[in-house]
Order: structure tokens, then sequence, then C-alpha cells
């Protein structure tokens, strides 16, 4: 288990996965992330079980008050290069804008470096979402560049922004 303020974050395990399901189909949950048709559980089993089997990702199901909120972690994991992309999402939307995405990624953040040994953690996020944006700007993440017209989604295309927190910032205060 691995402790935030708020939140714990522990491996996903099966019984899990019918509520990832829930989420997953929800349009609104799943606006800037995820996938974009509709998920069956057999998908969703097919895809933890090859979690299971890789060595660049580490997934985690995000408790709070002991209740199944979400899912986060890395995956893109370089081992020699010491990086790794990150990601979350509170699929609860009753718990939208409490402070939960901020203390996921800030924990995620932390376990990174500290216990993964990482040395730089990344991540996209569309242009035009401002509450991730903020979330990962508190957090310490730095803005990196713009790929242009980079995802379709939505009927359109979207901006695609990176960001970035290196472990030197991190340890000199920017994320705890």
């Amino acid at each position: 288990m691995i402790k935030g303020k708020l939140v714990e974050l522990r491996a996903i395990e099966r019984e899990d996965l019918p509520s990832y399901i829930d989420w997953l189909n929800d349009p609104e949950v799943m606006a800037y992330f995820g996938p974009l048709e509709p998920m069956s559980l057999a998908e969703e089993q097919q895809w933890y079980d090859n979690q299971l089997k890789q060595s660049n990702t580490r997934n985690f199901a995000v408790f709070y008050r002991d209740e199944h909120v979400g899912g986060a972690g890395y995956s893109q994991i370089d081992w020699r290069e010491r990086s790794a992309e990150i990601g979350l999402f509170v699929g609860r939307k009753d718990l939208w804008d409490r402070g939960l995405g901020t203390d996921i990624m800030s924990t995620l953040v932390r376990f990174g470096f500290e216990q993964m040994n990482l040395h730089r953690i990344f991540l996209r996020v569309y242009e035009e979402n401002i509450r991730a944006t903020k979330c990962y700007e508190k957090v310490g993440f730095t803005y990196e560049g713009k790929w242009r017209d980079a995802a379709f989604r939505h009927g359109r295309y979207h901006h695609i922004v990176w960001m970035s927190i290196l472990e030197d910032e991190y340890r000199a205060g920017a994320a705890q």
C-alpha cells in the first residue's frame, strides 16, 4: 500500500475490474482519458492479464476512505534512462474537485522518485483540460511543449501538451 495524504494506492486486483468497467464506459469520466468505445468486462480482464506480464508498467487502484475511486500508474517505464509516463483518473465524479487528483499525483511522484529510482517523470494532457493541467502544476510539473492537432477525439483535433518533473526539482521541494 502506498499512502498519500488523502488516498491509498495498491495493486489492482481482479475484483476491482467491475468498477473500472463502470468508469471506462462513462463518457464524462473518459472525456480526456482512455478508450472512446464501450469496453466489456472480458476486455478489461484481458488488459489486466496482460499488465501482469509487463515490466514497463505499474498500475494501481486508488482508494479514498476505503472505497475504490479510480486508477493511476506508470507506463513506458524506461529503467535504463530512469524515466516513465504517469497518469491517473478519478472515476467517482462525486469526488471531483476535492484535491484527490493532486494527492494521487503527489503520491505517485514521490513513489516514482523515492522507490522506483526515476530521474524524469512525464505526462501528456489535452491542452483544454485546464483542471488537470493545474493539478500537475501544483505537484511541480513544468511545461515542455505542445504537439499541435496530435489527437482526434470528439469529432475534432486537439493539441497535446507535454509536461515533466525531474528528480532534482522534486528533491528541491517542487512536489512535496
